[in-house]
């Protein structure tokens, strides 16, 4: 994720990161201005006649091309929040995720005596964050004690949510937790898995693909008969088709980018500092 200053205007103007749309679009508006210019040299080959005639028809054109693109502007924005609203969800997610660890484990930490115990207890909740965060990601790195799994087998976080299960019931058989501890502690251990279960939900069902395709094709089209549209304006319709463009689909691309927020893209959510952050309370936990 970028760090930023948002009242630094110059130099977020001027900046370049490899996150911005330029960057990832110059080879599309290449072929947009391309082909613009092709349609544009190609309308200069009728007869003059047909040119003048061809140009008053444009010029009504642009009121309904202007129509249109409010329209698709709209339908953008549209998608464009539904993106934000995945992304941010996944962030308050990974909140949740951060209060339960550190309410669960200063519940555990504060009721046993062991600082054995309370050592396993901090890894075990590392191994779940950090599980968690590769389970997302579909990187299979298995994460969970080589001697309780089969290190063969792929990570998961409820594997790990299990050998804390086991632990804590091996504890108030020993008479250091209570079903009173038990209880509390529970509310947090399920906040967890909710947490998990939430963040797979999204990760699990993409925009739908109809929509997806069929907002790619309407800004194709749109844009593709710009050059036609704005022939009264001569070889300036390039540049016009070719900002419209670049508008348009800067929108499409900042949606498909976050809206899976849980990937290694400039402005997915940062889940390796978050894992860390977690990590480092639960060390500082157990050595207070």
């Amino acid at each position: 994720m970028i760090i930023y200053n948002p009242k630094n205007w110059l130099s977020l103007i001027f900046s370049l990161n490899k996150s911005d749309t330029i960057r990832i679009l110059w080879k599309q508006l290449v072929f947009i201005s391309l082909i613009a210019f092709l349609i544009i040299t190609l309308l200069h080959l009728i007869p003059g006649n047909l040119q003048i005639k061809l140009s008053g028809y444009t010029k009504e054109l642009t009121a309904i091309y202007s129509l249109i693109g409010f329209v698709m502007s709209l339908l953008l924005l549209f998608r464009t929040n539904g993106a934000y609203d995945r992304w941010w969800e996944g962030r308050k997610l990974w909140g949740a995720i951060v209060n339960d660890c550190r309410s669960a484990f200063l519940k555990i930490s504060t009721r046993i005596s062991s600082e054995e115990d309370k050592k396993e207890f901090a890894h075990l909740f590392s191994l779940y964050i950090y599980n968690v965060k590769n389970n997302l990601r579909a990187n299979k790195k298995n994460l969970v004690y080589e001697n309780f799994e089969n290190p063969s087998k792929d990570n998961s976080p409820v594997r790990v949510m299990k050998l804390i299960y086991i632990k804590l019931s091996e504890l108030k058989k020993r008479g250091e937790l209570n079903e009173g501890d038990l209880i509390q502690i529970d509310v947090n251990l399920n906040g967890l898995i909710a947490s998990l279960g939430g963040c797979q939900r999204i990760k699990n069902t993409p925009i739908p693909f109809s929509y997806s395709i069929f907002i790619k094709k309407f800004i194709f089209l749109y844009v593709i008969t710009l050059p036609i549209v704005f022939f009264h304006f001569d070889y300036w319709a390039i540049l016009i088709t070719s900002f419209v463009f670049y508008a348009l689909v800067s929108m499409e691309v900042l949606a498909e980018e976050i809206e899976d927020p849980f990937g290694t893209d400039a402005n997915d959510l940062p889940l390796d500092q978050i894992c860390q952050i977690i990590d480092q309370d639960l060390k500082n936990i157990t050595e207070n």
